[in-house]
C-alpha cells in the first residue's frame, strides 16, 4: 500500500501505464481509448431528458446511438479514480484560483471558472472535429 500514498506518480511511469492499458485495450477488445464521444453522448443524455422529439431527430444521434458503453465507464471511473488517488496520496486540495493563474490575471474566480469553460469548449470542439 505504501506505493500509492507517495506524493505523486512520475509522469513516465503513468503514462507507461497508459500505454499499457491501451494497448491491452486494442489487443482484447479491439477498441482503442478515447472519451470525447462520451461527453457527446453524455449531453445527448441529457437533451434526450428534457426534450426527446429533439434528439430523436438528430443525424448524429441516429447515426450514433445514445447508451451507456465502456467509455462512459472509463471516463467515470478516471474521475472517481483520480478523486481516491489524490484523497489517499494526500495530494487532495481545492484551488479554485492557482497561484500561476493569480499572479498572471488576478484571483477573481469567474474570470478563471469562464477560461477553464471555454479552454474545454475549444479542446472537445477540436476532438470532434479530427474524429475523436
Amino acid at each position: 500500500m505504501g506505493v500509492f500514498r507517495k506524493r505523486s506518480w512520475s509522469p513516465y511511469a503513468a503514462g507507461a501505464l497508459t500505454g499499457l492499458i491501451l494497448c491491452l485495450s486494442v489487443l482484447i477488445a479491439g477498441k482503442y481509448l478515447g472519451a470525447s464521444t462520451t461527453f457527446v453522448r453524455a449531453a445527448g443524455l441529457f437533451e434526450r431528458a428534457v426534450a426527446p422529439e429533439a434528439v430523436a431527430e438528430m443525424p448524429y444521434f441516429i447515426k450514433t446511438k445514445i447508451k451507456v458503453d465502456w467509455q462512459m465507464m472509463l471516463v467515470i471511473g478516471i474521475v472517481i479514480g483520480a478523486f481516491f488517488s489524490s484523497r489517499w496520496s494526500g495530494d487532495f486540495k481545492s484551488t479554485p484560483v492557482p497561484p500561476m493563474w493569480q499572479k498572471t490575471f488576478g484571483a477573481g474566480k469567474a474570470r478563471r471558472y469562464f477560461a477553464a469553460f471555454f479552454g474545454g469548449v475549444i479542446a472537445m470542439f477540436g476532438a470532434r472535429l479530427a474524429g475523436g
